[in-house]
């Protein structure tokens, strides 16, 4: 019998890390199984004992549309040209939802799997990357909603066209994922010492919607507020949904530079945040 058998007749091999980044794509595809079972907890769970289940998906963009079509174009005169407001604003927090998502659900990672990660092994990227492919049925049921409507919009008459950008839109949403994904990694490194950092987020994410652009065009920013319009700039959200709606609804423009500044930025955040994940996961333990 052999008492110290070959690594080779080992099926997994568990090894520390000795890397600042370190992403093993092949051990997550070999837990591709548990990604998909956390991928259906969290789209079962978190309606499973509500009335409307997951009707809640519609209600809240739709209601939201509603009120931001009242308060910034009915009674703050934002206009949005010739396409609705309604469907104007429907298509940004569409794109803006999917982000928050990404962001809230993995910036409790360690402190709401802590008796998970405690108990068993398994790449810990597992678990916020669940929640990131999680939302993308929330994102898909909403975006069905922004067709259905887009569709009676232009049956009624409106002034609606299709670019030959919109085959790009899964790409933009690929990389909102990532920008979610990244802060929140760092988010809930952070949450491990700072406890206090979690309740900041709902209110963080709401400041941070006003402005990135969602319920007004970027130009009206730079001309009513000028000597603000700087902060809307250098805020890479803005020029995603800027993009997202140029297009969806082929309204405005792309900043080709401001659209490489911000996928330079996101992926400057999701590195960082990989790094300060995988830096977390080694100990924190003993801090939660």
């Amino acid at each position: 019998m052999n008492p110290t058998p070959d690594s080779k007749e080992w099926l997994f091999e568990i090894t520390p890390k000795n890397k600042f980044l370190s992403l093993n794509f092949k051990e997550i595809w070999q837990y591709r199984d548990l990604l998909m079972l956390f991928v259906k907890r969290d789209i079962i769970t978190v309606y499973k004992q509500t009335v409307l289940g997951p009707l809640w998906y519609l209600i809240q963009p739709l209601f939201t549309s509603i009120t931001f079509t009242i308060i910034f174009n009915n009674v703050a005169g934002i206009k949005t040209g010739t396409i609705p407001p309604f469907l104007f604003n429907l298509g940004s927090i569409m794109v803006w939802n999917y982000f928050t998502a990404c962001l809230t659900g993995t910036s409790d990672t360690f402190k709401s799997n802590a008796s998970i990660f405690g108990k068993v092994y398994f790449p810990r990227i597992i678990t916020p990357l669940s929640i990131v492919i999680s939302n993308l049925l929330k994102f898909g049921i909403q975006f069905g909603i922004f067709i259905a409507f887009y569709l009676f919009y232009y049956l009624r008459g409106s002034n609606l066209s299709l670019n030959i950008s919109l085959l790009f839109f899964p790409v933009l949403i690929a990389f909102m994922g990532i920008l979610g994904l990244g802060l929140g990694m760092v988010i809930s490194s952070m949450v491990t010492k700072y406890r206090d950092l979690n309740n900041l987020v709902g209110f963080g994410v709401q400041l941070l919607m006003y402005i990135s652009a969602v319920m007004y065009p970027m130009e009206l920013i730079k001309q009513k507020l000028p000597n603000l319009g700087w902060i809307v700039e250098y805020n890479p959200l803005a020029y995603v949904i800027e993009t997202s709606r140029y297009m969806l609804l082929n309204i405005g423009d792309i900043s080709f530079l401001g659209l490489t500044y911000a996928m330079i930025v996101t992926l400057v955040i999701f590195f960082s945040g990989l790094l300060v994940f995988n830096r977390t996961e080694k100990s924190f333990i003993d801090t939660v």
